[in-house]
This record gives structure tokens, sequence and C-alpha cells, in this order.
């Protein structure tokens, strides 16, 4: 195959992706179903889960969980504080059977926990005002807790649930220095004013945690540069971009905004259960059915049945109430955006691994290699179901990823028996290029997955008689790998600074 029918080949196959995910984002996961964009803190965007790389810490996970996507670093004056009234949660399924063992449980709480007010009027009719932004000073890792100098105080709970996520019995994550229940999560990067060191005030909210076994690990929450790389604006510029040029020849726009991650670092031996090393992950949201707005002035009668009535605040804009409904999954990269149809896409987020035979068809009888057939004339692989698919969304990929008692379903798999690759030797194709240590067993922050998912999705997999147009190197230009990240806990890069634009 020559190069310019490759060309040919990789371009109507991205606008096929572009035409059918409409408003959404091509990355993983930011804004990838309708009902996510109504409710931007909830929306989980990326999901990683490796052996860590950090030396000396090769005997656990790290888990990192992303949401509230493409934050502007000069965001303010309010900036993007997490979801008080929702649920974030990591679930691990630790036997293969499409069902949380083990749901690391998140909780926020965004108080007023200052009112700085400033005198203004002359002398004898001088009114104490309150001020309009979050912060009144220089913050640093020397002035934690915050209280001095920014009126808003973020906090966080975490919580284990063994079993199922709602049922299951549900234990205290505590700071292992001092038995707190409570972390604190470092305010966003205001600007180098406002924190003019903001790698030592992050690093400061990085806690050991004592787990319910005993063991310990490490929890963090806070602001991150966005570490997923995608050709955003050239991308829907009609796929103004060279996809069989370097794979360095372009810039990420997602590179100027920020994102909150939730991250996680806990013992192989806490994950596993009995001899199965393959643990499956994902990670949800979830709100409650119902919502009232409350108005100053107008009390509203508190529907959760006490006598307590209340108006609104800054603490206390609305009241949420009924069932946790979940709004938004995430496991794979890529999976809601393009494999699920766009019918289907709100139903995916609402959805359980369990019941993922709803969604079967997406895979077994992908939809994309045919629209480029009937739209450009190209032949599609053509082999059904597509098994090939389905070990790498569904089951996992036998002799790597998948566990003994494998139930299709689609989540992010990891065998934590493979040896760790250090950070200087990833290759960002991962097992694609020999790298059994990264992507699709488990994802790390330097996997490559748009470029290792085109490939995939168009057959690289498949052998060239099935598959004539799955061989070829496709890429977005925007390059990464694991040194353009830290090598250590929470790995994900500090966020940009607000006065950097």
């Amino acid at each position: 195959m020559t190069a310019p029918m490759r060309r040919n080949v990789f371009y109507p196959f991205l606008v096929s992706m572009a035409l059918l995910c409409c408003s959404t984002l091509l990355a993983s996961s930011h804004r990838e179903a309708p009902h996510t964009l109504e409710l931007p803190k909830t929306d989980g965007t990326d999901f990683y889960m490796f052996r860590s790389y950090e030396e000396g810490r090769e005997d656990y996970v790290t888990i990192i969980a992303n949401y509230n996507p493409l934050q502007l670093p000069y965001g303010g004056p309010n900036y993007f504080l997490l979801d008080e009234d929702a649920l974030y949660e990591i679930h691990i399924d630790n036997d293969g059977d499409a069902v949380e063992d083990i749901t690391f449980q998140f909780r926020f709480s965004n108080n007023l926990a200052e009112n700085f007010t400033l005198p203004v009027g002359d002398e004898g009719a001088t009114a104490n005002v309150a001020i309009p932004l979050v912060q009144i000073g220089a913050l640093s890792a020397d002035n934690i807790p915050n209280g001095s100098v920014v009126q808003v105080e973020e906090r966080y709970t975490l919580d284990v649930i063994t079993g199922d996520r709602r049922t299951g019995a549900k234990t205290a994550v505590t700071n292992a220095e001092s038995d707190a229940t409570s972390f604190l999560k470092p305010s966003d990067n205001y600007g180098s004013k406002s924190i003019p060191d903001y790698a030592a005030y992050a690093d400061a909210h990085v806690y050991n945690i004592a787990l319910p076994d005993a063991s310990t690990g490490r929890v963090f929450v806070g602001q991150r540069q966005e570490g997923f790389v995608f050709n955003i604006g050239k991308g829907f510029d009609l796929i103004n971009l060279n996809p069989l040029g370097a794979v360095d020849a372009e810039s990420s726009a997602l590179q100027q905004v920020n994102i909150t991650s939730i991250a996680l670092e806990i013992p192989i031996s806490y994950l596993t259960q009995g001899s199965e090393t393959v643990i499956g992950a994902w990670t949800t949201a979830s709100k409650r059915r119902n919502r009232v707005l409350l108005s100053e002035g107008k009390p509203v009668g508190n529907p959760f049945g006490d006598s307590s009535e209340g108006t609104t605040s800054f603490d206390n804009p609305d009241v949420e109430f009924g069932r946790w409904h979940q709004v938004s999954r995430l496991g794979n990269p890529l999976v809601n955006e393009v494999v699920i149809g766009l019918p289907d896409k709100n139903k995916f987020n609402f959805s359980e691994p369990m019941n993922d035979g709803d969604f079967a068809t997406y895979v077994t009888n992908p939809v994309f290699p045919e629209l480029i057939e009937i739209l450009f004339g190209v032949t599609a692989p053509n082999s059904f179901p597509r098994n090939d698919l389905i070990q790498v969304f569904l089951t996992g990929i036998p002799g790597l990823n998948q566990p003994a008692n494998a139930t299709a379903s689609e989540m992010l798999r990891l065998n934590t028996a493979t040896p760790v690759t250090a950070r200087a030797d990833q290759n960002p194709l991962g097992v694609l290029a020999g790298d059994n240590a990264g992507f699709p067993n488990g994802r790390r922050p330097g996997d490559d997955v748009i470029d290792a998912a085109l490939r995939v999705v168009m057959g690289v997999l498949l052998d060239e008689t099935v598959a004539p147009s799955g061989q070829a190197a496709y890429t977005d230009g925007a390059y990464i790998d694991a040194r353009l990240f830290g090598g250590g806990f929470p790995y994900l890069n500090h966020p940009i600074d607000g006065s950097s634009f």
C-alpha cells in the first residue's frame, strides 16, 4: 500500500469519528456524552491505572481519575471546585465477574472558612464589606491550612467499601500520621503572586493513608496540568494535519488547560484476591436524583424529612436528595467517544459493567470501519465478531491481562504481576510496541492512547488479509511519553498557573 493511499484511508476514518462524536471532543472522555455537558464537575475525563514506577514503590498500584475538563488556568475568581453534592468513586473488580469488590469513595465539602472584609467608607461611616475574591494573600506550604489567606476551604473524606458500593461495609480511610478522617485539597493554581511556589505547596497535600487492613498507601486530590494529548484545533479543522507525518509534528491544545485529579497509590496485596493477579477498574460520579434550589428569604422545607429549613447561602445554595444516580463512567479511554453510538452515550454513562451486554454490538460489529467503506470505498476489516476488540475492551487479552474467570465487560484491566517498565524505557505505544506494562494492560500517563486506539480499531491486531487498512502507522502528531511527566506520585504535572497568560 502506498503512502498516499494510506493517507486517504486515515482521513475518512477521522472524519467519520468527528461526524459521529458531534459536539464531543475526541479526547479520553472529555465531554463525551450530552448529559455530562450539563454536569462538568462530574465529567470523568481520563482514567489511569499502572504499577507504580517510582523507585521503591513497585509493590503499589497507582490509580488516577481525572474530572472537570478544560479548566482555563485563568478561570477566576471562583476557579474549579469539585461537586460537594456528588459521589466520586473508583471501583475495583478483583475476581473477573464485572462487579465491584472494592470501592474507594470520595466526598467533598467546599466551605466558606473565612469571611474576609475590608473597611470601606469615610471616618464615622465605615462599613466592613466582603471581598469578591477567593484569596486575600499568598499561599505556601508553610501556611496550611489556608484559612488565614483563602476564604474557601476544600476538604474531602475517603471511605473504602467492600462488596456492593451502596450496601457493602464502609470503613473510613485515615491520615496515617494524624488519624484524621478529613483531607485538605490544595487551592487551584491562581498564579505566581498568590502561590509563589505551587510545587511545594501542592506536594504538601500528598498524604500517607492507613487502609482498613493496617497497610498504608497515599492519596492526593488537586489540580494538575491536563495530561492527555490530542491536536484538537487542527483535528477539527477538517482534519488539518498529516496523519502519517512525524509523531511530534504538532502541538496539543489540551496542554494549555488544567484538570482535577483524584489519585491513589494502593498496595497490590490490598487490591488483589487469592491467586488472581488481574484487576479491573473504572471510575464513576453520581448525583442525587432530586434537587431543590433555595431562595433567599423564602425558606424551603428540608426534603430529608427533618424540621429544619434554610435559605440560600455560599455553603447551601440548594438541597439535593433521593437515591444516588450515576451520571459519569470511565474505564478504557475513548470507548464512549468512538465505540458507543450517539443515542446510547448517556445510557452508557448511567450503566454498570455487569450490564455491558446492552452495548456488545458496538464492539463485535463496530460501525466506524463500515462507515469508512460505505462512504469512501475502502475495505473495512472483515472479521466478525471483532474478537480483537472484545479482548481489548471487554475481557482482557489472554496471557496478558485476562482474568481466569473473565466476564465480558468494559473496564481498564491491569495484570499486577507484569514487571514494571522504568520511566526512561517506557514505549508510548505500550503493548503494541512490546512494552507489556503499558496500555491496554492498564494505562500510564505517557501512553499514547490516541495512536494506539486508532491502530487497534482499524485492525492492527488482525491479519492483513482481513484488515488491509490496519497496518498504517497512524498518529495525530501530538507527542507524548513518560519523560514528559514526573517520576513519582501523583505523576501528572503541576497545573499551569493563572498568570502565565
